[in-house]
């Protein structure tokens, strides 16, 4: 499930354990050197290239993974 590769991700590279799929990336303490480690982690991990605006306008584990769904991406 894409949600779930997303929320991995995400975890490992802000380094927490406690979010929730409605946490906002910037109030993490995520910034743009996190968000480059998580574009690609999304190419190698789920063979998906999100660009970074798409990044930007959604910040939360949730968004960003209908995102990825509406591209028709499968997690390999």
């Amino acid at each position: 499930m894409i949600s779930e590769a997303v929320h991995a991700v995400w975890c490992r590279e802000l380094r927490r354990a406690d979010l929730a799929d409605d946490d906002d990336f910037f109030a993490l303490g995520g910034d743009s050197v996190v968000m480059v480690r998580i574009q690609g982690a999304f190419i190698e991990e789920l063979g998906v290239e999100v660009p970074m605006d798409q990044l930007f306008l959604n910040p939360t584990v949730a968004s960003i993974s209908a995102y990825i769904e509406s591209l028709g991406a499968v997690t390999r």
